[in-house]
């Protein structure tokens, strides 16, 4: 039985993943941080108490990036095939008003995890999260060649993580992989972040619990996908036979203005009526127009998106229409469905290939 230990575990992209992991037959370990609540609401349906006597293959350490020697203890004890590594200050507003904590937990917390890694002696694989945010102001389609131009705090503390990762691996022959995600939604993805703020105030408007929504910059650019599909790719780095970085996007890109158009004309209202701009949520820096060139990966590790930006924005509108008790037109649920189906006989298409 292969064991993965994931950071970031409780996280959008991290409760994906243990889902996927566990599905896979893996024993799972996540790296937590100790705190006077819990904040593990992602993975609560998965977790199992141990002391339960029920059979368990996911279990929770504490542990803090800001700390070497807890993690070197960690790895060690756990003895991982593979690690996940997607812990970070992640906010990219955020990155701003506390760019010293994020430099440090974003970039020196991967540096600390290579080097438990390497200490350890372990031929474990890792995965590190990095982010299409690197590119900045880089002309786009953006793809594995295209220079990077960080525009924040924390795309700057992304690039350091990815040219460790890098250097580990060529450095100390460690299979070490970059996946350069670009903007990955779900009904799972943080409330401060833009997408979901739209979609949950929406919800909140129909409910008759809010009146406005203040946003920021409308006209900047992103290629938005489903996270579930780019955690498929997380996994399929880390099984190629050889370790390298790929570019993970849908190559669509759409601006802020453009879901909001999607996400309150699919429940028949007007965002003009709603919406209201407050100077900020603009970052000192803007990145304008984010675009994957994910060619590499469709060639090399036979990954593709099956949600693209309609479907994908009807989900996560379902789904906080849901957790108010709200009837909505359900087509999110559908494409899930539907696409769920197609994505299972070209992954069989592909596994026949392959063989």
């Amino acid at each position: 039985m292969k064991k993965a230990l994931i950071t970031g575990i409780t996280g959008q992209d991290g409760s994906y993943l243990v889902e996927l992991l566990l599905s896979k037959g893996y024993e799972v370990h996540g790296l937590i941080r100790r705190a006077s609540t819990f904040n593990t609401k992602r993975i609560d349906h998965i977790y199992r108490d141990p002391h339960n006597g029920e059979d368990v293959l996911l279990y929770l350490h504490y542990g803090d990036l800001a700390n070497t020697g807890n993690l070197v203890d960690l790895i060690y004890e756990i003895k991982p095939d593979e690690v996940y590594h997607l812990a970070a200050q992640s906010h990219v507003r955020v990155s701003f008003d506390l760019p010293e904590y994020t430099g440090d937990i974003t970039g020196l917390g991967t540096i600390r995890i290579l080097e438990a890694i390497r200490k350890s002696g372990l031929n474990a694989r890792f995965y590190q999260a990095s982010s299409s945010e690197m590119y900045g102001n880089a002309r786009p389609p953006q793809s594995e060649t295209t220079q990077f131009e960080p525009q924040s705090p924390y795309a700057a503390a992304k690039l350091y993580a990815y040219w460790v990762t890098r250097n580990y691996r060529q450095g100390y022959g460690m299979f070490a992989c970059n996946g350069i995600l670009f903007n990955h939604e779900s009904p799972r993805r943080g409330e401060t972040f833009v997408t979901r703020k739209i979609t949950r105030a929406l919800a909140a408007i129909r409910a008759g619990l809010q009146d406005t929504l203040y946003l920021g910059n409308l006209d900047a650019k992103r290629d938005w996908g489903y996270a579930p599909d780019y955690i498929a790719a997380m996994w399929k780095m880390l099984q190629h036979d050889k370790p390298s970085d790929f570019v993970i996007g849908t190559g669509e890109a759409h601006s802020v203005r453009e879901f909001l158009d999607e996400a309150f004309g699919y429940v028949g209202l007007d965002w003009h009526d709603y919406v209201k701009i407050d100077p900020r949520y603009f970052r000192p820096t803007e990145v304008d127009y984010l675009l994957a060139d994910s060619s590499q990966a469709r060639e090399v590790i036979k990954w593709e998106p099956r949600i693209f930006f309609k479907d994908l924005v009807h989900i996560m509108v379902d789904a906080d229409m849901e957790l108010l008790g709200l009837d909505s037109p359900g087509e999110g649920q559908q494409a899930i469905e539907t696409h769920h189906g197609r994505w299972h006989r070209w992954q069989d298409q592909v596994v026949s290939m392959e063989g």
